[in-house]
């Protein structure tokens, strides 16, 4: 199979938000090393990103947003309760939105998959911080990308615990982009949004696609959903480009939430997108979102490595019983009602 695309700065390591915050500064590093231990260097080409410039933030994001975040940056300061700014911050940003731009441009220069170790920051909206989420390099690349090549259709399936509310907010209307969020229920769990009845507005209706999972979900529940969900979704939208986020704070070590899926589930949803991606567009964006166990995330990122570099010598685990498997099947039919007026 050909190379993956890697995106790779030792300045990721400094989208670091204080000691105290759950947000792990050094994940990229570890994660890279993880995989070298793992002799998965020779399936990657691993480039360095320049920073993204600030036209290209300015695609999505306010100018008195970006000014914000600029002038916080500074000396440090507080965006929201949960997102501060730490001095120097606002290059590292840019520098992570410029991973997520060299790997989405390496997909139209001979890729077929590309990853970006510190990418995903689908909380943050045009004119706001949230989640940890400075600058939401979803939709920047996927505006930058739109200009760049005319792409016409992105399927951006996100299956980080955390609802996408901020790549939500940015596309609710807009029919060129699909987006599939599997998430924790928000009546649990931060940002609180993301029920089956948002399904999009306006040209965009339809295009949101949102299935919550109860707390204490695991393998059984996510496995169902996304194969009744996702793939013949995704094969009708026909993208142009597939954009996979990747968190793994899923995990049931994870600390932030309470889904309770294991190592190999990973593994599989890797395999299933990377086939999709095959079946569309034989274009995918894969940006490891959020994690919070250190160790953990690293294993989980790992699988999904695998799963995408076609390899078995996976991290294996024993299944922890689904505790909400006939609830997640109510949930999902209830969806796919919804969802038959337009797929």
């Amino acid at each position: 199979m050909k190379r993956i695309f890697f995106a790779y700065h030792d300045d990721f390591n400094k989208y670091d938000l204080g000691k105290d915050h759950p947000l792990i500064g050094d994940k990229p590093r570890r994660t890279l090393q993880f995989l070298k231990e793992r002799n998965f260097e020779s399936l990657l080409d691993i480039k360095e990103p320049e920073p993204a410039g600030e036209k290209d933030i300015l695609k999505v994001h306010t100018n008195r947003y970006l000014e914000e975040v600029r002038f916080l940056s500074e000396k440090g300061g507080y965006l929201s309760l949960d997102t501060p700014v730490p001095k120097g911050l606002y290059n590292v940003a840019l520098l992570a939105v410029g991973g997520t731009l060299l790997a989405g441009e390496a997909l139209f220069r001979g890729y077929n998959i590309s990853v970006n170790p510190l990418g995903g920051f689908h909380h943050a909206c045009r004119d706001r911080s949230s989640g940890f989420c400075i600058f939401n390099d979803i939709a920047v690349v996927i505006e930058y990308l739109k200009e760049k090549y005319d792409i016409g259709r992105i399927a951006v399936i996100d299956l980080d615990v955390h609802h996408a509310n901020g790549t939500q907010e940015i596309y609710y209307e807009d029919p060129s982009v699909l987006l599939i969020s599997f998430h924790q229920d928000g009546r649990t769990l931060y940002p609180g949004t993301g029920f089956i009845d948002e399904i999009g507005k306006g040209k965009g209706e339809g295009y949101t696609i949102n299935h919550p999972f109860l707390p204490l979900s695991g393998n059984e529940s996510y496995i169902y959903a996304f194969k009744e969900v996702i793939p013949e979704i995704v094969r009708k939208f026909k993208p142009h480009l597939i954009i996979y986020q990747a968190g793994v704070d899923t995990h049931h070590a994870d600390p932030l939430a309470s889904i309770l899926l294991t190592y190999p589930i990973y593994h599989f949803f890797a395999q299933e997108i990377k086939e999709l991606s095959k079946q569309t567009c034989k274009r995918l964006l894969v940006l490891l979102g959020g994690g919070y166990n250190s160790i953990s995330s690293i294993k989980s990122y790992y699988n999904i490595m695998c799963g995408l570099a076609e390899r078995e010598d996976i991290i294996n685990e024993e299944e922890i019983r689904d505790v909400n498997f006939s609830k997640t099947r109510k949930t999902t039919k209830e969806l796919m009602e919804i969802l038959s007026s337009y797929w």
